[in-house]
């Protein structure tokens, strides 16, 4: 049997390689895709009550091979001025993931107090109330609950928080803000 010897100059020895940057991240990205594919599936296969349980009108879903850029999608909940409404969102990941959130910004035009021009979220899961235990699923219930409920202390869009008193009016400046927005989709 034969065995190799390692040069013990350091100048000669090499030092082993780190370990893949990302790989507990991708392992995790993965893991929440996953739990998110087998929720959309039990959300489509139940009855309307149950769905009221389930996270309806949320999915999320990687860019092609890209495990660290994800395409998103929220529906406005029913009762709330964003009704029906359906926005794109993408969701960038870092490489220490889960420790540091992922920015994610609105890829529809979006008028809301907490959300800018540029699609940009002020949501304080997003800074600096992020926890480890945050996934992708809370993070677009989160978004999706602070569409029905800004934060108006802290408005990105001043117009859009001196109108959300008046819910009437808000509405119609919502719809068609939103009807310019994806009609330049279509």
């Amino acid at each position: 049997m034969s065995t190799s010897r390692v040069a013990s100059s350091p100048s000669k020895t090499k030092a082993a390689p780190e370990p893949k940057a990302g790989g507990s991240v991708a392992k995790r990205l993965q893991s929440e895709l996953m739990s998110l594919m087998v929720r959309i599936l039990q959300s489509s296969s139940i009855s309307p009550v149950m769905q009221m349980s389930a996270d309806v009108g949320i999915s999320a879903f990687p860019q092609g091979d890209n495990l660290f850029l994800w395409s998103a999608n929220i529906t406005g909940v029913e009762g709330t001025v964003y009704e029906g409404q359906q926005y794109s969102l993408s969701i960038k990941f870092p490489s220490t993931y889960p420790y540091t959130a992922p920015t994610v910004k609105f890829e529809t035009a979006c008028f809301h107090p907490n959300v800018d021009t540029h699609g940009n979220i002020c949501l304080d899961i997003l800074k600096d109330k992020w926890s480890a235990v945050y996934n992708v699923r809370t993070i677009l219930l989160s978004i999706q609950s602070l569409l029905g409920e800004p934060n108006n202390d802290s408005p990105l869009n001043g117009y859009a928080a001196s109108l959300w008193e008046s819910q009437a009016e808000y509405r119609d400046v919502n719809n068609k803000k939103y009807q310019e927005a994806t009609a330049t989709r279509a």
